[in-house]
């Protein structure tokens, strides 16, 4: 505090009359602020985070279920429902033991650390740091936002090795590969200052390559591992109910407003712009994938509509929060553009059965989008700017394509690893007879319709 100097005629006055004056000056002095400083929590933010955490919750059961529900054959329509929910699930609780405490907390630029193991010290008075210097949310909130997007993580995975994977398998290989990918990508990206791609200033507003492009390789290595479904290429492999996956596409729509906005971590203009960002990508890539249909095919179809929504929500994942409204619309329609080829041209040249295309759509949508919000993030294209340390397209692409490059690298490789280890435990694939009869039935005793 700086030292007070009294004048003689200050001096003459009265005892009491000079302590008044003394507190006076010490309560307009900077250290009677620093009460001042402590952080806030908006009741507002609080709210929105809440909602978008159930948003998310929505987008996986019922939403992500039902995409995927209706995409496979009526004969093994509940095991993909029950897959997605029961993964989804099993991720929540390992986020609570251990996954929150090594994606963020402590550690090094690659891994947190397991001080918060059991959520250790997380408390209704504790807090996580939001975007804004001095604004914070309680840090059970972000504990259980953060949770939705490490399970719809792993619910994603499924819709590569659909209608032929063993059940305990799929619990086992999600488990090693949401604690061996899946937390190290999101330390690497979202844990800031520290985390490796995070202090180069890469950008992923909401999970371009820590969600899209994390579960997209893991499918496609899935689908190599497991290999194809008996009868491919002979057999009918059609959509059993294009209804479920137009339901599910819709709610993964809306649920993609918490996904996107919620990750501002705010109820301000940042939420309203990846509002707005996510509306308008979706739309466009609906258009542009219909539109590819109708000059390549004839007809524009259901399945081929909704599959545009889920490119052009993937897309823009990563960009929702720094490109403008503009910029949202080019990525979306070339989202389309793009995943079109990744689900017929890019699917035939690598013979992998991909059953519902999760790298066709996730891993393609998720790396165009990274890609493009080195781009569209520029304020002359109506961004909001380049991350710390970048500030011109060239450089802010090459830290993006070195995000892209890490993810599909580093969850490559561990999926190999984690699928060998779980074939050599359980076993992969169901037998013969069980995949021709249908998972509902041989893996979980139900039927979803009466014969």
């Amino acid at each position: 505090m700086k030292e007070i100097v009294l004048s003689r005629s200050a001096r003459a006055l009265p005892a009491w009359v000079l302590t008044l004056m003394l507190l006076c000056l010490m309560a307009l002095s900077p250290a009677s602020h620093a009460a001042d400083a402590a952080p806030v929590v908006d009741k507002g933010d609080v709210a929105w985070m809440l909602t978008s955490t159930l948003l998310v919750l929505l987008m996986t059961v019922p939403g992500l279920a039902l995409f995927y529900g209706g995409l496979v054959r009526s004969k093994n329509v509940l095991s993909v429902l029950m897959q997605v929910m029961t993964v989804f699930s099993m991720i929540l609780v390992l986020w609570v033991i251990y996954g929150y405490s090594l994606a963020f907390n402590g550690g090094n630029a690659f891994i947190g650390n397991l001080d918060k193991l059991f959520l250790k010290g997380v408390t209704k008075d504790s807090l996580a740091a939001t975007f804004t210097a001095g604004v914070s949310l309680p840090e059970y909130v972000f504990v259980v936002f953060q949770s939705t997007f490490a399970g719809i993580t792993g619910a994603l995975i499924v819709g590569s090795f659909a209608e032929r994977m063993r059940f305990r398998a799929v619990l086992a290989f999600t488990a090693l590969w949401f604690t061996f990918a899946y937390l190290p990508i999101a330390h690497m990206v979202w844990y800031g200052p520290d985390g490796f791609l995070f202090a180069k200033g890469a950008l992923d507003f909401a999970g371009g390559t820590v969600v899209h492009i994390n579960a997209g390789i893991a499918g496609l290595v899935g689908a190599y591992m497991v290999g194809p479904r008996l009868g491919l290429g002979r057999e009918s492999m059609k959509p059993h109910n294009v209804t479920f996956t137009m339901i599910g596409a819709a709610i993964l729509w809306v649920g993609w407003f918490g996904f996107n906005a919620g990750s501002n971590l705010e109820a301000n203009a940042g939420a309203g712009l990846a509002f707005i960002n996510t509306l308008l990508a979706t739309a466009a890539a609906v258009l542009a994938w219909l539109l590819l249909e109708a000059v390549t095919k004839g007809k524009p179809s259901m399945v081929g509509g909704a599959s545009g929504a889920v490119a052009g929500l993937v897309a823009i994942t990563p960009a929702c929060g720094t490109v403008g409204p503009m910029g949202s619309l080019v990525i979306g329609a070339l989202a389309s553009v793009a995943c079109v080829w990744g689900v017929t041209g890019l699917k035939k040249l690598l013979r992998a059965d991909d059953a519902l295309d999760v790298f066709g759509v996730h891993g393609i949508g998720g790396i165009l989008g990274a890609l493009l919000t080195g781009v569209f993030s520029a304020p002359a294209l109506g961004g909001t700017g380049f991350g710390s340390g970048n500030s011109t397209i060239v450089q802010q692409l090459g830290v993006q394509a070195l995000g892209v490059g890490i993810t599909l690298a580093w969850s490559g490789v561990v999926s190999v690893i984690v699928y060998l280890v779980v074939k050599l435990i359980f076993g992969l694939r169901v037998p013969a007879e069980a995949e021709r009869e249908g998972l509902d039935i041989t893996s979980h005793g139900e039927s979803a319709y009466e014969s």
